[in-house]
């Protein structure tokens, strides 16, 4: 039976985990010792270690066949050089040993960063324009760059924005924050978990030898009308509309900067090449089985 090694055993690591448990022996990689029972019951052998230092990773080289990278990146301030150190102790610890077979890596799609509402291809050229994402694409360099010369088949997932019964903008309608006037609104992009879950899995023997997939569904939504859907289907008041720049002045700058980025993902490659077929393939899908 092989064996896959998960760094970063979040939400999307513990779905994917109940799709695997039997098929493969499942490790993952824990700073905190309270999350041990947590991911044994998940069928995970937990094993601890800290991407943040690369010394408490010994244990993982020549562990695994295959390696889910799930780890965001830790925060850097705006002044340092935008290093993924996190992917880069991963890639040297593995490197300790024979390297696995296969890597898969979740990155985000604001590796683009703006867009313009643009139609994206992943040959789109990257131009990341937060510290968030010029981590993600630091991390894709090291990793494509790493699978060459250690002969390994990686695989990128450029994953939009992740939803689920437990991953919706709740405390947002409630507490009325602003949305962007429909005509001057930003594209966005959306996943839901389960079915990001699956693409992983389905990645693990479909897709092709160090490629780029976009994760995502069907959706070309607008970005309040993606709260407008949420609100109605939790019965809460839909946002305010403001024109983009008053809006721009209501919200935090974090906010803002998801706001403020238009794209619509293509997802053929991903179905053509991995023949997906989404369990949720629209936002509207995804939220009524949710309620």
């Amino acid at each position: 039976m092989k064996r896959i090694l998960i760094a970063g055993c979040g939400d999307i690591a513990m779905r994917v985990a109940a799709l695997l448990r039997g098929h493969y022996r499942l490790f993952g990689l824990v700073r905190r010792k309270e999350r041990c029972g947590g991911l044994r019951a998940a069928g995970i052998a937990p094993l601890s270690g800290d991407l943040d230092h690369r010394a408490s990773l010994a244990r993982i080289a020549g562990l695994a066949d295959i390696v889910l990278h799930f780890a965001p990146p830790a925060s850097a301030p705006h002044r340092e050089l935008a290093v993924d150190h996190r992917t880069q102790n991963l890639l040297a610890a593995l490197s300790r040993s024979a390297p696995p077979e296969r890597l898969i890596y979740i990155s985000t799609s604001g590796v683009y960063g703006d867009c313009g509402g643009d139609r994206i291809y992943e040959t789109h050229p990257l131009n990341p324009q937060t510290v968030r994402a010029q981590l993600r694409a630091d991390a894709e360099r090291q990793i494509r760059d790493w699978a060459k010369r250690n002969q390994v088949n990686a695989t990128i997932l450029r994953v939009p924005g992740i939803y689920a019964a437990e991953r919706l903008p709740l405390e947002r309608l409630r507490a009325g924050t602003s949305a962007i006037l429909h005509a001057e609104d930003s594209y966005t992009n959306h996943i839901h978990a389960d079915d990001l879950a699956r693409i992983v899995v389905t990645a693990l023997r479909h897709a092709k030898p160090n490629r780029v997939y976009h994760a995502s569904d069907d959706s070309a939504m607008r970005m309040g009308d993606y709260f407008d859907a949420v609100a109605d289907a939790h019965g809460l008041p839909r946002p305010p509309r403001l024109p983009r720049s008053e809006a721009e002045r209501s919200v935090s700058a974090a906010l803002w900067s998801f706001m403020n980025e238009s794209r619509q993902l293509s997802n053929q490659r991903m179905k053509r090449e991995m023949k997906i077929k989404l369990r949720y393939p629209t936002v509207a899908d995804g939220l009524a089985s949710i309620t």
